[in-house]
């Protein structure tokens, strides 16, 4: 029996579909439109907010030891240092390092070559986890015994939260538009062609057919149409993916920005297409035959 209704169920949702093909077309289109703006908009955050956490990882606090300290007692603060909250590695830098590093960064410098290397100061690169928490993470460096003056970039610091932060928003408020906007068009489109059978569906009301009987064909409907541009908008974006994924490989010659690859992220993205396109069309059908049953 149970059988039996799936059948008849599909085969009614298929129906509806076919003898309403433009409404159907155009529901499937819209909904389409609708997933993938979302689905680009999601998978620029994703990458986005990878890039900013490879961003903030290599955003280092550069802590510099107190001048009257050895090297084996400076090198001896990792420690005290690797204990502090927020701090996920310590990287002691001597004075010639300190030095080549400058000179390598300005190689067209030639003064710079004959420096002594005392001039420098021994010091610690800190990496650190989390972004917010990186002014109390400086004051707490500040007041370890042995480190005399700490330097950080506070506005690169600011300035990678407010990106992140803006991005998170506004995927998400978009997200939620556009969901409601695809719950809406699949529900008018369905209310169009329930409004076509009111009569027989009253018919049907009649002679004892239960609210479920008579829903049921509606919400196979909407589930198919939502399968099917859920379907659809999975394969045009990852053509869309691929064609963004060169071309920035193509003009970033120096490797700003990365790129998920698609083979890592095409599972959960099919079945976020799948079933947000089946929850949208589920949603529109139910939404669109509820008024029609009140008879």
């Amino acid at each position: 029996m149970v059988k039996h209704n799936f059948v008849y169920f599909f085969r009614e949702g298929l129906k509806n579909m076919s003898s309403h093909r433009l409404m159907s077309f155009t529901a499937i289109s819209m909904t389409l439109g609708c997933l993938l703006i979302m689905g680009t908009f999601t998978l620029v955050a994703v990458n986005a907010a990878m890039n900013l956490s490879t961003l903030a990882n290599s955003n280092e606090i550069v802590a510099f030891v107190d001048e009257t300290l050895t090297e084996q007692q400076g090198r001896a603060l990792e420690e005290k240092l690797l204990s502090i909250p927020n701090i996920t590695a310590a990287r002691y830098i001597t004075r010639a390092e300190a030095l080549a590093a400058y000179t390598e960064k300005n190689p067209q410098e030639e003064l710079f070559r004959d420096l002594d290397p005392g001039i420098f100061r021994d010091r610690y690169a800190l990496t650190i986890e989390n972004l917010e928490q990186i002014d109390l993470t400086v004051r707490r460096v500040e007041h370890t015994d042995g480190i005399a003056k700490v330097n950080y970039y506070e506005e690169m610091a600011s300035g990678i939260i407010t990106v992140r932060n803006v991005a998170a928003i506004v995927s998400a408020a978009l997200i939620g538009v556009l969901f409601v906007v695809s719950v809406f068009i699949i529900s008018n489109t369905i209310r169009l062609t329930t409004y076509d059978r009111r009569e027989e569906i009253a018919i049907m009301k009649i002679v004892g057919a239960t609210n479920a009987f008579i829903r049921w064909p509606f919400v196979y409907e909407g589930f198919l149409m939502g399968m099917i541009a859920g379907g659809l908008a999975f394969l045009l974006q990852w053509g869309l993916y691929a064609a963004v994924t060169g071309a920035v490989a193509e003009n970033d010659a120096q490797r700003l920005f990365e790129i998920l690859p698609f083979s890592r992220i095409w599972l959960p993205v099919l079945g976020s297409f799948l079933g947000t396109g089946m929850l949208v069309g589920i949603g529109g059908s139910m939404t669109a035959i509820r008024r029609f049953l009140d008879v």
